[in-house]
C-alpha cells in the first residue's frame, strides 16, 4: 500500500508535524483552504470513519478539541470548520481517515456548500430512514 499518510508517520516523507502521540497524529495540510489547515490523522490505517475503532475515535476527537482551539488562537481565526470526507462522492482523496480542521475568517471566501430544502412531505421520510438505521445498528451493538 502506499498511503502518504502512513509514510508520514513511518517518517519516510516530509510533513510540517504540530503534535504526535502513541495513536495520533497533527500535521498542517499541504495544499490548506486557508493558511493554519490542519490535519488529525490516527497513526494506524483506517481507510475512514466508519472503520476506525471507537476507543481510537475518542482519543482522536480530544486531540482535535485540543488542536482546534490551538490553531484557532494560533492563526487568530475568527472561527473553524471541521470536517470528514468520507469516499471519493464526498471529496475524499487520501483514503486514510483524517479529519481537517481549517480556520475561518469573516471574509475568507471559502466556498460554502450549496444548502438545499427538502421537497413537501419528504422532510420526515427522510428523517424516518435514518432513524430505523440508527435504532437497528444501536440495538446490534449496544
Amino acid at each position: 500500500m502506499n498511503c502518504i499518510f502512513c509514510n508520514i508517520i513511518d517518517k519516510k516523507a516530509h510533513a510540517e508535524i504540530l503534535y504526535e502521540d502513541n495513536e495520533t497524529l497533527v500535521l498542517l495540510d499541504i495544499h490548506p483552504l486557508n493558511y493554519g489547515h490542519t490535519l488529525v490523522i490516527p497513526k494506524e490505517h483506517h481507510e475512514n470513519i466508519l472503520e476506525v475503532p471507537s476507543d481510537l475515535l475518542k482519543r482522536m476527537i480530544i486531540v482535535l478539541q485540543e488542536t482546534a482551539e490551538a490553531v484557532k488562537t494560533a492563526v487568530e481565526a475568527d472561527g473553524f470548520n471541521i470536517i470528514v470526507n468520507t469516499g471519493r462522492a464526498a471529496g475524499q482523496t487520501i483514503f486514510h481517515f483524517h479529519f481537517h480542521i481549517i480556520p475561518r475568517y469573516k471574509d475568507d471566501k471559502v466556498t460554502k456548500l450549496q444548502l438545499k430544502t427538502y421537497p413537501e412531505g419528504e422532510f420526515k421520510k427522510y428523517a424516518d430512514k435514518i432513524r430505523l438505521v440508527i435504532n437497528n445498528k444501536v440495538k446490534k451493538n449496544g
